[in-house]
């Protein structure tokens, strides 16, 4: 991915050291944890903090497909990982607050069923019981063509390299879990195919809007909180202590996932856009309502079925991903509800 311009103080600093070698004494590196003390007492709000966010999105992508020009020996660098944990343990507890917040009360697990049915119903409870504005609906019926490409260009930053969060809990899990997560995987990657992965068909929808399809293309001009609910999955993904937060963040993914990208492919049916551009959310509306039973019977009900103990942590996940989700949501409709971009001053797509 290419270099992302920095947002702040912090997010240079770091890009400034990523440009040296990581066998060298960097003199930068030292003054970071500092740096990152100042700039946590004075954000507001960690989750939409742009400088803080771009520059834990640049730390989680070394463990992905690197940055250009960066060393990959930076990755496991201690001088760095220390820095990601300083930034990692005000996000998670950010995180906490903001579901809490968004979902007060999460159903009990009813104790009449299996352990592994009675997730499910919770989760399928939670998804039912979501009630905020809908973007889905909006896109079907109203968004104009600079509007379907400004939504493109949010959901590229995680859709252009999806599954790939969540696949680091792949050797977190044993049994059923295991083997359930395996399973919507492989659909995710194409079935082995690699012209029907799911990037590669996101991918076709953004040429299809004239988007440049590359991955990152566009991270500069996205908001804080896009960055954010990509840096939620890293979070959970690479951290094995959160595997449950990750399997129910999938869960919940999956169980919101099929009708709204039928409505999603609605909408470019009427601007009159082709197979090519619709390709993507038709796979989903039939992988979906599949991959939603599994993902929450077989992956979070049986993660929980084999370790109890990780029930708060996957309906902790689940519950994040929905209010990181409906934040973006409300930022994106009341901009477009105003005639506004929902892009960040200065960026525009509409062309």
């Amino acid at each position: 991915m290419h270099i992302p311009e920095p947002r702040g103080p912090l997010s240079a600093a770091l890009l400034a050291v990523l440009a040296g070698q990581p066998t060298e004494i960097v003199a930068a590196l030292t003054g970071l944890p500092a740096l990152v003390a100042a700039r946590l007492a004075e954000a507001d709000d960690v989750i939409e903090d742009d400088d803080i966010q771009l520059a834990l999105f640049c730390l989680y992508e070394l463990h992905y497909g690197g940055l250009d020009g960066v060393d990959d020996g930076w990755e496991w660098h201690p001088g760095l990982i220390a820095v990601r944990r300083l930034l990692e343990e005000p996000f998670e507890r950010g995180l906490r607050v903001a579901a809490a917040a968004a979902v007060p009360e999460v159903p009990p697990v009813p104790a009449a069923l299996p352990v592994s049915d009675g997730v499910a119903t919770v989760l399928f409870a939670l998804a039912a019981a979501d009630t905020g504005p809908s973007l889905s609906k909006y896109v079907a019926k109203k968004a104009t063509v600079p509007q379907l490409r400004e939504f493109l260009v949010h959901k590229s930053i995680y859709q252009l390299k999806e599954a790939d969060p969540h696949t680091w809990a792949i050797p977190r899990l044993t049994g059923r879990a295991k083997a359930a997560l395996v399973e919507i995987q492989a659909d995710e990657y194409g079935g082995g195919r690699a012209d029907r992965m799911h990037s590669t068909l996101f991918a076709g929808t953004m040429r299809a809007l004239g988007l440049d399809d590359r991955y990152g293309a566009y991270v500069d001009t996205v908001p804080a909180i896009a960055l954010a609910s990509v840096n939620m999955m890293s979070l959970f993904g690479l951290n094995r202590r959160l595997r449950g937060a990750i399997a129910g963040h999938l869960a919940i993914y999956e169980m919101t996932s099929s009708r709204p990208n039928q409505l999603y492919g609605n909408g470019f049916r009427r601007h009159d856009f082709d197979a090519a551009a619709t390709a993507y959310f038709d796979e989903h509306v039939e992988a979906d309502a599949v991959h939603e039973q599994i993902a929450g019977r077989d992956l979070a009900g049986g993660l929980v079925e084999a370790e109890p103990d990780l029930l708060p942590d996957v309906l902790f996940g689940a519950t994040a991903a929905m209010a990181l989700d409906a934040r973006l949501t409300l930022r994106v409709m009341d901009a477009w509800e105003n005639g506004q971009s929902s892009l960040r001053s200065g960026f525009s797509v509409a062309a």
